[in-house]
């Protein structure tokens, strides 16, 4: 998934300074961003004071939108560097292209996880033949320094382990670990993204892990999260220092994806659809794409790639996780 702002603003991020250590109530409003021709996204990570929870660097929530008789969405082709993309969907498909030559329709509850490591493009669009509605979240994880050059790759896992717990609770392992079950998705950095169904009326305690920080993002209805009430396309940052984690559906069904991971250490740039560790990396990268360096080709996409914008007069300088 693509920023396709047309002046983006750099992010500073990453270090430890802003995580809170003891458990807190943070709720995140979104913003609206336009994607692509059609599709308007709330954007919720990175926001004003709040950059990163763990690894997870950017969320954007979209949906539920008819798209019935319309293009749904439509995602040109992009270049990323440093990090890996989440997609994940409640309703819809999504058509995958990659410059490593993948294709593959991301369906609801399979995970889509491309990594971009040293350098790759892609594209994401509705297929021609789509359902009425679409619904979903795009998520980025920042790669460690250890692994941000790798070979970029793609995977697709339809089968994710599910963990239940009582009556009207289910949660489905998207990446990392959680209560003893294990995504297959390959993952860098201690982590954990989980997608979770709430019956109407149910009431779950849910194990986390003490180190980690958390984040929940509602999909759907009303849920309360350690007593805090978070509408559909909100999120609240949880800090860190629980060993469970409350939840309850208010008002009927609910869903939530719940984000979080070992605090992470290192401090990053990010721009665009770039993430690095200095400003001089970022600007290289802008130029490789715009030379048609590095990233190679996206075959198969109606339409030409996304230029890059101009970058900031300003210089990008890694600072840390919050203004």
């Amino acid at each position: 998934m693509s920023d396709l702002q047309l002046r983006p603003e750099p992010v500073v991020c990453g270090g430890r300074d802003g995580v809170a250590g003891a458990p807190v109530h943070e709720l995140l409003a979104p913003r609206r961003v336009p994607l692509g021709e059609s599709t308007v996204v709330r954007r919720l990570l990175p926001s004003l004071g709040r950059r990163m929870v763990g690894a997870w660097c950017f969320v954007d929530h979209y949906g539920p939108d008819d798209i019935a008789g319309e293009p749904g969405m439509q995602v040109p082709p992009h270049p990323h560097i440093g990090l890996q993309t989440v997609s994940w969907l409640h309703a819809g498909e999504v058509l995958h292209r990659d410059s490593v030559g993948s294709l593959r329709t991301v369906r609801p509850r399979e995970l889509g996880l491309m990594t971009a490591g040293r350098a790759i493009s892609h594209s994401e669009e509705s297929p021609r033949e789509h359902g009425r509605l679409l619904h979903g979240a795009q998520l980025w994880v920042a790669l460690p320094d250890g692994h941000r050059h790798a070979e970029p790759a793609f995977e697709h896992h339809a089968g994710l382990p599910v963990v239940t717990g009582g009556t009207g609770f289910e949660a489905t392992v998207i990446l990392g670990e959680l209560d003893g079950a294990a995504s297959p998705g390959t993952a860098y950095t201690p982590i954990v993204g989980a997608d979770i169904a709430l019956r109407a009326g149910a009431d779950a305690r849910l194990p986390v892990e003490p180190d980690f920080e958390y984040a929940a993002l509602t999909m759907a209805g009303t849920v309360e999260v350690d007593g805090e009430r978070v509408e559909p396309g909100s999120m609240v940052y949880l800090g860190c220092g629980r060993r469970e984690l409350p939840l309850r559906a208010v008002d009927g069904d609910g869903g939530l994806v719940l984000l979080g991971g070992e605090p992470f250490a290192e401090k990053l740039v990010m721009w665009w659809n770039f993430v690095g560790r200095t400003g001089e990396e970022i600007a290289q990268a802008r130029r490789d794409w715009t030379d048609g360096d590095r990233f190679g080709e996206v075959h198969g996409y109606d339409g030409p790639p996304v230029p890059a914008p101009p970058l900031p007069e300003t210089p990008l300088k890694a600072r840390g996780r919050v203004r």
